[in-house]
C-alpha cells in the first residue's frame, strides 16, 4: 500500500473513520491523543495511541505537546516510513462520498492565470457569498468574476484540495454571521498558477511524495492558523519546482464536530493580522538554488524574526526535517 490517509481523533471511530478504513487503495492511519479512548479500535486502521507514539523513534514526537492538532505529524511520518507515495489529510468529521477520489497529478486543467494574488476559490464552485478560512478579510466582499481569468494549461499538481459540502472550511466570522450550509456546484478541477494564492487546509487534501516535507504544521501558532500558515508557505516553495495547487469538487460532506465559534474567532485573529505579511516574508526567503527543505527552514527563520512564529518552532522543524531524511534514507 503506497497511498495513505492520516486523521487525528479524540473520539471513538466515527462514520468518517469507518468509511475511510474501507477504501481498498488507501491505508488509514489514525493518530490518538490523551483524550482518545484507551480501547480505541477499528479494523484496517493503523492506530497510533499515545503509548505507541512514545515508543516510536521520531524526534518530533517528544517536541509536540499533547492535546494539540500538530500531533498529526507523527501520522505523516509513520506513512512516510511505510513507503507512502501519496498522503491524504482529512478529519474524523469528513465523510467521503461514494465517488471520493482525486484527479491525476499531471494533465491539462482549467487554471486561474498567473499573479492574481489571493483569490476566493469558492466563487468558482458556488454563487453563494462564502469564502475559505484564511482568505484576507479585505477580499471577502470582492466581486471579481474569476471565470474571465480561466485558461487551459498543462499542470503538474503538487497538492489537490478537495472541497467539503454542508459545513465547508470557513472562518468564524462566516459562522457567526451566516452559517448557512453550502453544497458546492459540480465542475471541472481548477488549478492556481504561479503567483495566484488560495488558502488550503488539512481536511480533504492530497500531497505528493516530492513535497512531503511541506506537510509540516507549525506548532507555535493557534489551532485555527496552523494549516493555513502551512499552505501560505508551501505555495511559493512549490512554484519554484514547477508544482501547483489544484481544487476539486466537494468529495466529502462535513458533519462538523462541536465548536465554540467565538473561541475560533479569537484563534483566527493572529491569522488575519499577519496573512499578507507572511506572503512577503516567504517570497523574500526562498530561492530556486536551495532544496525544498532549506527553503522551508529559511522561511521559518524569517517568520521567527518577525515574531509570527516563536523560537521553539525552529527546533521542532529541525527535528521534523531530520526525521524525514532519516526514514526516507532507510527505504
Amino acid at each position: 500500500m503506497k497511498n495513505f490517509i492520516v486523521i487525528t481523533s479524540i473520539l471513538y471511530p466515527t462514520e468518517s473513520v469507518y468509511a475511510f478504513s474501507k477504501l481498498k487503495n488507501y491505508q488509514l492511519i489514525v493518530v490518538g491523543d490523551e483524550k482518545t479512548p484507551k480501547n480505541w479500535y477499528c479494523d484496517n486502521v493503523i492506530f497510533l495511541s499515545t503509548a505507541k507514539q512514545e515508543s516510536i523513534d521520531f524526534n518530533i514526537a517528544t517536541l509536540i505537546p499533547y492535546n494539540h492538532y500538530c500531533r498529526k505529524m507523527v501520522g505523516y511520518l509513520e506513512a512516510i516510513r511505510r513507503g507512502a507515495e501519496i498522503i491524504v489529510d482529512t478529519d474524523d468529521d469528513n465523510i467521503p462520498y461514494n465517488d471520493w477520489a482525486f484527479p491525476t497529478l499531471f494533465g491539462e486543467f482549467e487554471s486561474i492565470r498567473e499573479n492574481m494574488g489571493f483569490v476566493n476559490i469558492y466563487k468558482l464552485f458556488t454563487n453563494k457569498r462564502i469564502w475559505a478560512r484564511g482568505l484576507p478579510l479585505t477580499l471577502i466582499n470582492y466581486s471579481e468574476d474569476l471565470t474571465s481569468s480561466l485558461i487551459k494549461s498543462k499542470c503538474t499538481i503538487g497538492i489537490w484540495q478537495g472541497l467539503a459540502d454542508e459545513d465547508p472550511d470557513v472562518d468564524a466570522i462566516y459562522r457567526l454571521t451566516d452559517n448557512t450550509p453550502c453544497y458546492f456546484n459540480k465542475r471541472e478541477p481548477i488549478v492556481c498558477k504561479k503567483g495566484t494564492f488560495s488558502p488550503f487546509n488539512t481536511q480533504n487534501t492530497l500531497i505528493r511524495k516530492e513535497l512531503f516535507s511541506l506537510l509540516y504544521l507549525p506548532t507555535t501558532v493557534t489551532f485555527r492558523y496552523t494549516d493555513i500558515l502551512r499552505g501560505l508557505i508551501a505555495q511559493p516553495i512549490m512554484w519554484l519546482y514547477g508544482y501547483e495547487l489544484g481544487f476539486i469538487n466537494a468529495t466529502v460532506v462535513q458533519k462538523r464536530n462541536p465548536h465554540n465559534y467565538f473561541s475560533d474567532f479569537i484563534s483566527e485573529i493572529p491569522m488575519y493580522t499577519t496573512i499578507e505579511k507572511v506572503v512577503g516574508v516567504v517570497n523574500k526567503s526562498i530561492s530556486c538554488d536551495k532544496s525544498i527543505e532549506m527553503n522551508l527552514m529559511s522561511c521559518y527563520k524569517a517568520l521567527c524574526n518577525e515574531s509570527i512564529v516563536k523560537e521553539p518552532e525552529l527546533e521542532t522543524l529541525e527535528a521534523w526535517l531530520y526525521d524525514i531524511k532519516r526514514i526516507s534514507n532507510s527505504f
